[in-house]
This record gives structure tokens, C-alpha cells and sequence, in this order.
């Protein structure tokens, strides 16, 4: 391995392998797979002196499973393979058009979900938002063993997280009792590629005549880290699905969030078109 301040890189050939790996490499160490991030880091003033641990190789971790409760995605599907995978998948609509949608073709070609995930100075990612409104949840496995969290939980402590951990998979349960749905909108500038300046991504579930029995409102690229919007859930809950409502209704909460500004758009602006994404969003539920 070489001295500190040279990048290094090793090629795993499983996920022990990669975590023994990383704890080998210690604070230098660092998981790769798409190199999506990495390649930007230059970009963003952040030298590229790490010891990379490509886990790009690794089978277990390309594949996407679906069951009657559960999708169980590898961290290291790239957005494109997870668009296809979910295409004919109701539940999971809002989240395979976050995958198919994102950044441009190039790049979801190649990005995976784990780096998505992971990157936690990119405000404006799409799974995240999508991901947490399904309620998804985080296999988390380092040399001590795995452990399993929720997404919002991952979010919360990955840059306190000690060297040698590893996302190996993300999980949504599915409820086939019920009539589940979901949606996911962005609104970039000017071309599909540019980064969203807001986004919002709804789940609900729905009653035998409609009502929605259950929801899920995240809100991503407004504030540095997507979050959940308690006051909207409440809005839908118990009613059918109507936009002019969800609009009004979000109109009066929006102020609960601070934009962040940013070259794409100042933070006042994020906030501004929330009401108008949500009216788009709840449109989307009520076509499917």
C-alpha cells in the first residue's frame, strides 16, 4: 500500500474480502464501485489520495431481487439496471423513475445505488428521497458483523460511521394487502441532466375506495440532507388523493424548511416551488 498522500487501489473479490479491505486500509480507505463521485473530486477541492477498494466485481452486490414483501437491491446496481428491474413494479413506480430519471444516461449507466447513498455531499440525489418514502432500510456489515437500519437512520450517521463498513444491500418492503403507490418529481433548470432543485417523492397506501390509509412525504435537494414532511402526511391522510388540495395544504407548511442556496438556485426559490411539485406529485399517484 502506498504512502499517504498517493491514491491506491485494490480490487475485491467479495464482500469479506472488501472489508477486510478497508479495515486494513483504515481512515484511507474507501469503497468504489461506479467512480462516479470520485471523479468528481477534483471538482470539488477534495485531493483523490485515498486507497480505493473497488467493489465493482463483486456479483452478490448487481443484482435486484423481487418478492410478494420485499425488493432487496445490491449496492452496487447501477440506476439505470434499477430502472429496469422496477419498471413493471406498481409499489416501486416513484423509485424507478428517481433511477431512470437522474443526472443523464452516461452517468446512470454507471452510478450505483450504494454510491448514491453514500455520497453525502450531494444534496440533490434522487434515490434518497425516493428510497426513504418506501420506508427502505440499510444492510450495513462491517468486520463485527452486519447490522440492518433504516435509511433515514444510514443518513444520519454515515460521516460518523468508523472505517471498514460497507453497504451491502437496500431493502423496501412491500405490502401486497394493500393498494400501494408511489410518484417522485424533480424539477431541473434547464436539461434533464442538471441537478434538481427540489424534489419530492410520496407513498401512499390506499383504502378499497381510495383513501389514503397511509403516506409518506420526502422532501430532497431543498436542505443539505432530504427529510420527511410530517405536515403534508398529515394533509393526505384520510382523504382521496386531490391535488388542488395538496397544493394548498403545502402552501401553509412550506416555510417549515430552510432552502439551502446553491449556483443552481438560491434557497428561497427551493422552497417557493414545493406547493407546485406536490401538486404535480399527487397528479402522478391519482393517473396510476
Amino acid at each position: 500500500m502506498p504512502p499517504p498522500g498517493e491514491a491506491s487501489f485494490y480490487r475485491a473479490h467479495g464482500v469479506a474480502d472488501a472489508l477486510s479491505a478497508l479495515h486494513e486500509r483504515g481512515e484511507r480507505g474507501e469503497a468504489i464501485a461506479g467512480g462516479t463521485w470520485v471523479m468528481r473530486a477534483p471538482l470539488r477541492g477534495i485531493p483523490q489520495d485515498r486507497a480505493y477498494v473497488s467493489i465493482a466485481d463483486i456479483e452478490e452486490l448487481r443484482q435486484v431481487s423481487l418478492s410478494e414483501t420485499e425488493v432487496v437491491i445490491g449496492a452496487g446496481v447501477s440506476h439505470s439496471q434499477l430502472a429496469h428491474a422496477l419498471a413493471s413494479n406498481p409499489p416501486c413506480h416513484g423509485l424507478a423513475y428517481a433511477a431512470g430519471h437522474s443526472a443523464n444516461p452516461a452517468i446512470r449507466n454507471v452510478a450505483t445505488v450504494g454510491g448514491n447513498l453514500c455520497a453525502a455531499g450531494f444534496a440533490a440525489a434522487d434515490l434518497l428521497p425516493a428510497l426513504m418514502s418506501l420506508g427502505a432500510q440499510v444492510d450495513l456489515e462491517g468486520r463485527a458483523g452486519a447490522d440492518r437500519i433504516s435509511l433515514e437512520r444510514f443518513v444520519e450517521i454515515r460521516d460518523t460511521l468508523q472505517p471498514g463498513h460497507l453497504i451491502c444491500k437496500i431493502i423496501v418492503p412491500l405490502d401486497r394487502r394493500s393498494a400501494q403507490r408511489s410518484a417522485h418529481v424533480r424539477l431541473p433548470l434547464r436539461r434533464a441532466g442538471d441537478y434538481p432543485v427540489a424534489i419530492v417523492s410520496v407513498a401512499v397506501s390506499l383504502s378499497p375506495g381510495g383513501v389514503v390509509e397511509h403516506a409518506c412525504v420526502v422532501v430532497g435537494s431543498v436542505e443539505p440532507i432530504p427529510r420527511r414532511w410530517p405536515a403534508m402526511e398529515a394533509a393526505l391522510t384520510g382523504r382521496l388523493l386531490d391535488s388542488k388540495l395538496a397544493i394548498a395544504s403545502a402552501e401553509a407548511a412550506a416555510d417549515e424548511f430552510v432552502g439551502r442556496d446553491g449556483v443552481e438556485a438560491p434557497g428561497w426559490y427551493r422552497v417557493k416551488v414545493l406547493p407546485t411539485l406536490m401538486g404535480r406529485v399527487i397528479e402522478q399517484l391519482t393517473r396510476q
